[in-house]
């Protein structure tokens, strides 16, 4: 007997339970992601015309991504009907490239995992989260990729009412954090100008005069015949002519290094840089906010920049959707090197950064840290304040009803749909089953069990003879196999 065969008798159409992870699992992304959420959603998504911050702790398999595409999906609709409040969405989910990029600027010792990760801190977040947003930006406005989500789309009207020092905010940006694979920095950063309409012809005003004194001092030294008597006044007359753009490109090229050296979490070169920077009218960057020390005021500056572009452009707010901490390879699910990634964000400045609302998806194994801070770290992240939630736990009721909801839309009729009850027969009631489903925790340990609980109750019977109902008995015994072996994952031993 197959499992297709026994979801087929009871009219389910496709297997409810046959995915684990949110980000691929079908049967939720098509039906149950607008009308399953975690009792604890109202605190965790908010209000979006009001983004806060919170910060929630979960197991794996807790539901963690599955929060992050849902809050994705809800912003995202309302941009859709709200086009005068809408907010930005970054999703900061993919930490591998900015810890390669940083770990590469670590020498001997300091580039061992451990040692990096105590070297990482708070503008380095923003650094990389200027790099998502800008990126994102640049990629709107300049039509470079296809956009799945028309709501975030931005029209040449919208950019006609940029001003001119927006203008300039939004190439200094692009220049500092754009980061695109598809052409090089200076083209992109070309065609964002010319897109922007962004005059920079005074740019060129060093190289006019530096041409405008050769050419000068050349005819007159021809017509006056003083070759080669005056030789070395007429080269020191030529070099002072080219002195101002001698002294621009040298102090270019000075900001350039530090910027490079200061932002360690993508790979920007210093020659490329410099020539972009090169661009821009020599008064428009004069005393602007430059990341070129190791500090957050800068970046506070830049974030407040974008800020002010993005409401011009329509955004009212910035959402910032962190998950996957425990993902990238330098990681590796050690509990110890998440925190020290993730502990320089605490800081309350930052977190309740107005405009911002940051949506922060954290794995368990970090929650007891937090009782071994000292009181300076509660004051200065005032976590008290950023809609904490220890443990993102799931009652048997409400993953009985997640169940019943993946097998209602599972089912081949939607107006009379299969329940939870029509798999099983009366010996397993609907309070043994709500007390079964808690044991298991999580969603993905529920599916995990399900699955492996068909497959269990199948392998007993034949095409000949089929048994249609789940009986107690398969229920408790393969709920005694599945509870070995989620102790042996729990202890790091074994795997489900």
């Amino acid at each position: 007997m197959k499992i297709v065969q026994f979801l087929e008798h009871h009219h389910i159409k496709l297997n409810p339970f046959s995915q684990e992870d949110a980000s691929t699992d079908h049967v939720f992304s098509q039906h149950c992601v607008t009308g399953v959420h975690h009792p604890g959603w109202d605190k965790i998504y908010g209000h979006p015309e009001h983004p806060s911050t919170s910060v929630v702790f979960g197991e794996k398999g807790s539901g963690k991504t599955a929060l992050r595409i849902q809050m994705r999906n809800e912003l995202r609709e309302f941009n859709r009907t709200n086009s005068d409040k809408r907010s930005f969405i970054i999703e900061y989910d993919d930490f591998n490239p900015y810890l390669d990029n940083f770990r590469e600027r670590m020498h001997g010792r300091n580039r061992q995992p451990e040692k990096m990760l105590r070297k990482w801190r708070l503008w380095d977040h923003m650094d990389a989260i200027l790099v998502l947003g800008v990126t994102k930006l640049t990629d709107r406005i300049l039509n470079a990729k296809n956009e799945s989500d028309p709501a975030s789309s931005i029209s040449n009207d919208a950019l006609q009412g940029l001003s001119k020092n927006e203008r300039r905010d939004l190439l200094l940006l692009a220049a500092f954090y754009d980061r695109s694979f598809d052409e090089s920095p200076i083209r992109r950063w070309s065609a964002l100008r010319r897109k922007l309409k962004y005059n920079t012809l005074t740019s060129w005003k060093q190289i006019t005069i530096g041409a405008l004194v050769t050419a000068i001092v050349l005819g007159f030294s021809f017509w006056q015949d003083l070759f080669p008597n005056y030789l070395k006044w007429i080269i020191i007359a030529i070099v002072a002519g080219w002195a101002p753009l001698l002294w621009k490109q040298f102090r270019l090229a000075w900001w350039s290094w530090d910027v490079s050296r200061q932002i360690r979490v993508i790979d920007r070169l210093p020659n490329s840089l410099r020539r972009i920077l090169g661009r821009f009218p020599g008064q428009d960057i004069l005393g602007q906010p430059i990341p070129s020390r190791n500090r957050s005021d800068d970046r506070y500056e830049l974030l407040g920049k974008f800020q002010s572009v993005l409401k011009t452009l329509g955004f009212q707010h910035i959402v910032v959707l962190m998950d996957r901490v425990d993902e990238p390879h330098l990681i590796n699910g050690s509990a110890e090197r998440m925190k020290d990634l993730v502990w320089p964000m605490f800081d309350n400045k930052f977190l309740k950064h107005p405009g911002f609302g940051f949506k922060m998806l954290l794995p368990a194994d970090m929650a007891p840290y937090l009782q071994k801070q000292g009181r300076d770290f509660y004051e200065k992240s005032r976590l008290d304040k950023q809609n904490l939630i220890l443990s993102l736990a799931w009652s048997g009721q409400s993953l009985y009803d997640m169940t019943s909801d993946r097998i209602k839309a599972c089912s081949e009729d939607p107006n009379n749909p299969a329940t939870v009850q029509d798999l099983f027969d009366e010996s397993a009631s609907r309070d043994m089953l709500v007390d079964t489903f808690s044991r298991l925790r999580v969603p993905r340990h529920l599916f995990k069990f399900l699955h492996r609980l068909m497959l269990d109750h199948c392998s007993k019977y034949t095409d000949d003879e089929p048994n249609w109902k789940i009986g107690r008995d398969t229920v408790q015994t393969t709920l005694a196999l599945y509870l070995k072996d989620l102790e042996s994952f729990d202890r790091g031993a074994g795997t489900i």
